[in-house]
């Protein structure tokens, strides 16, 4: 068997990193996590991930990243995830505070110390922009970027992803990073949703952890249900960021050129993918993920709970 994927998990917490962090946990060799502002303030972002950690039982150091993006003024969006970013769950108090305060250097070192590191971020780039911009030579040491952004629709304006949308300026320089991209963007992640089913197989987990996550999931998705035409649960966006990874086999992906629009009054933060049929478009910087076996996926996260629900 081959060993699992090293990855650092830079993330917001948020309902849905909290599942990619339950799963990058069990599948993967999860040298850290980075927070960065962006489902809620940097704070709230750092203490939730603390206490999914510590609900797991996981060791992986915890670092705090930006507070604010590299250029746009910073918003949350609370009115998905709560003030608290982690509403709908009666939830611990963090055991400690984040390790650090400069996760961009701990992405920075840890990715020199040991090459082949998968970067996967799950809310806005600005950690992972910083540590490219400080320390370029990182480019060539790690296996590549995995992250949660974008799609060929928006959802916090028309045109744009929040994560992309939130700090387009960071996300412009990570896809031009020149090294191995994968995007899981709105295409893909709306097509796994957390129905009603799909959260009665995690509330009948045994353990508090379950019910917790449980709880999480129905305030995620009644969220998500209130807010769309024709949806019958959360989507279960981050997760696909880690699983792209870990269980590729159940995505379908494709090469394409893909940049971000930074400057349109309607379109910015767009991620603009590149489908035409001519021979002169641009070659591919990015793996576009457009869809998934969703039942199979949310089987893994749902095996992924279990794992540490006790």
């Amino acid at each position: 068997m081959s060993s699992p994927i090293k990855m650092i998990l830079d993330c917001d917490p948020g309902h849905d990193d909290a599942m990619a962090l339950v799963v990058a946990a069990k599948h993967a060799d999860l040298l850290g996590v980075t927070t960065v502002a962006g489902n809620a303030p940097i704070t709230a972002t750092t203490r939730n991930a603390r206490i999914i950690l510590d609900m797991i039982g996981s060791t992986a150091p915890l670092h705090q990243g930006a507070r604010r993006p590299l250029v746009a003024e910073p918003k949350d969006a609370a009115y998905v995830h709560g003030e608290s970013g982690l509403d709908g769950a009666d939830l611990p108090e963090p055991s400690r505070p984040a390790d650090s305060e400069d996760a961009v250097q701990f992405i920075i070192d840890t990715c020199r110390k040991t090459e082949g590191i998968w970067l996967v971020p799950t809310g806005p780039l600005t950690n992972i922009a910083l540590a490219l911009r400080t320390a370029p030579d990182i480019a060539s040491k790690i296996a590549g970027i995995s992250l949660m952004g974008g799609g060929t629709f928006g959802n916090r304006t028309t045109a744009a992803e929040f994560n992309i949308w939130a700090d387009p300026e960071a996300a412009a320089m990570v896809f031009d990073y020149g090294g191995k991209l994968i995007m899981s963007g709105l295409d893909v992640t709306h097509k796994l949703q957390a129905t009603p089913e799909r959260i009665d197989k995690v509330r009948a987990l045994p353990g508090k952890l379950a019910g917790v996550l449980a709880d999480l999931f129905v305030f995620f998705s009644d969220v998500y249900v209130s807010r769309h035409d024709n949806m019958r649960g959360g989507a279960v966006h981050d997760p696909c960021a880690v699983l792209a990874l870990t269980h590729p086999q159940l995505f379908t992906m494709k090469d394409q050129h893909v940049v971000v629009e930074t400057s349109g009054e309607y379109s910015r933060g767009m991620t603009l993918v590149d489908m035409r049929g001519l021979k002169e478009r641009k070659d591919p910087n990015c793996a576009v993920v457009w869809d998934v076996d969703a039942e199979a996926a949310f089987n893994v996260i749902v095996e992924s709970i279990g794992a540490f629900s006790s």
